[in-house]
């Protein structure tokens, strides 16, 4: 190890090469390129194999990162897919979306003076290598069981429990009202962050897995709930959360005026090569127009940034805290600076102005004052300090709330928290409906990618211990 690792004294911290903001601006393609594997081992023997690596701590899988930081310094690039892969379904996608500015490398003990180990781009390395050699394959159990298993929603906690489901020989079924895999890996997330080919990659591997993919299918429009737990052993929900927060001002309801997630999923379709009305009506079409994007999370930095690539005249990002308060991942702020994105701090929107059509956002400049009782320091506006912003198209990034699931689902008696997410036993992650879990968004709110994959993992791990109590005890269950 001593001749391996450590090199970070003398090694700088280098990501792979990054486009230049003027020629990334013109396309959806990947920002980065790949690192070189000579490189990718030199940024891996900057780790400094610490007794207690608070990068995988701060994970929310847990990865074994210091072990296959080391594996692929050495050049040991299958083990380290294999010891990637082992705690993460998705390794080569979260890789290019999780914030790791926020997670593993915020948290890297080198990082002050040093800066931290890229384990993100090593991390995405390691498995489009794995892709490229043929090492990932089609799952096959060692046993085939016979228990059927229903999953609503092929998201990443869905996609994820579906295959750590397959793995112990169960046969999945995943249901989903959208006509492709992946949720918002498809439809929310852009291409300059995540190409389809790596979500749909996984999709073929799934079906190549034998798990079965049933699509333009809604629970409750399509079939009931009560149909699925009479098909299925088990029924894991795992739908997210889609319902756009708003807010109440003045001319909110006037066009040109849309939220965040429709105008992203009107991009991603064009780019998929769907016709899109509201896109080609010019709707959802950001060119040419002074764009401004009401939120601070990356769901407003995917806004921005796909605006800026639509050829938008202007782009300015309103958010009513300051730029250290902000939810989203730092590097995706500093990308869309360096793209041409305004972002205007400490400024938050009263009431929009427009005659027929949107015209202006009409705000109000923040000051923080103390505390409130979530910690964060409260925002309270400026009195006399409005400023209208020119605005001929406003996506609104707020966030994400669930939708009424028990009516949605035809169940009127499932279990709903104060927030309107799934109520669960957090031991069992089951609802309130026997043989009904939960997991993902739906569970725990609006999160990123990486929860929902741990969330994917630990309901699969329930759903078999409760199936496997049932069989011990000689219950009978439902199989397909």
């Amino acid at each position: 190890m001593a001749e391996r690792m450590l090199k970070f004294v003398a090694t700088p911290q280098a990501l792979p090469d990054k486009r230049a903001a003027a020629e990334r601006r013109r396309d959806f393609e990947e920002i980065y390129a790949s690192y070189a594997r000579d490189k990718a081992a030199e940024q891996a023997s900057r780790c400094s194999q610490c007794g207690v690596p608070f990068c995988q701590i701060h994970c929310p899988l847990h990865n074994n990162i210091p072990d296959w930081l080391k594996l692929t310094a050495e050049g040991r690039l299958e083990e380290a897919y294999e010891l990637s892969s082992a705690t993460n379904n998705f390794p080569e996608i979260c890789g290019r979306i999780c914030p790791q500015d926020r997670l593993c490398e915020g948290n890297c003990v080198i990082e002050k003076g040093f800066e931290s180990v890229t384990i993100g781009s090593v991390e995405k390395f390691i498995t489009d290598t794995a892709w490229r050699q043929g090492w990932v394959r089609p799952i096959t159990p060692r046993r085939e069981r016979p228990e059927s298993i229903g999953i609503v929603g092929a998201g990443p906690a869905g996609l994820a429990a579906a295959e750590q489901l397959r793995r112990k020989g169960y046969q999945v079924t995943v249901y989903d009202r959208y006509d492709r895999v992946g949720g918002l890996l498809i439809y929310g997330i852009p291409n300059f962050k995540l190409e389809k080919e790596i979500v749909q990659r996984r999709e073929t591997l799934l079906r190549e897995s034998k798990v079965t993919f049933v699509l333009n299918c809604e629970v409750g429009r399509d079939v009931t709930l009560a149909e699925l737990r009479q098909r299925h052993a088990a029924v894991l929900i795992a739908t997210g959360v889609y319902k756009a927060r708003d807010i109440a001002a003045p001319g909110v309801g006037l066009p040109g005026i849309a939220p965040a997630l429709d105008y992203l999923t009107a991009s991603n379709r064009h780019g998929l090569g769907d016709s899109v009305a509201a896109f080609e009506s010019g709707e959802l079409d950001a060119k040419g127009k002074n764009v401004v994007v009401i939120g601070g999370g990356d769901t407003a930095m995917d806004c921005v940034r796909t605006a800026v690539r639509q050829g938008a005249r202007s782009v300015k990002c309103l958010y009513r805290r300051d730029r250290a308060n902000m939810p989203g991942s730092q590097r995706e702020v500093k990308h869309a600076e360096e793209e041409g994105v305004e972002f205007v701090w400490l400024s938050s929107p009263q009431a929009f102005l427009g005659k027929d059509h949107v015209s202006h956002v009409r705000t109000v400049r923040i000051h923080l004052g103390m505390p409130d009782s979530s910690g964060r320091q409260a925002p309270q506006e400026i009195p006399d300090s409005h400023v209208n912003v020119e605005a001929d198209l406003v996506l609104m990034a707020l966030g994400f709330d669930p939708e009424d699931l028990p009516a949605a689902m035809a169940t009127p008696d499932l279990g709903v928290t104060g927030w309107g997410t799934l109520k669960i036993d957090w031991k069992t992650m089951m609802t309130n409906q026997d043989g009904v879990f939960a997991a993902g968004d739906i569970v725990r709110g609006a999160s990123l990618v990486v929860w929902a994959v741990r969330d994917g993992r630990d309901a699969a791990e329930r759903i078999h211990a409760w199936l496997g109590a049932k069989a011990a005890a000689g219950v009978a269950v439902a199989a397909e």
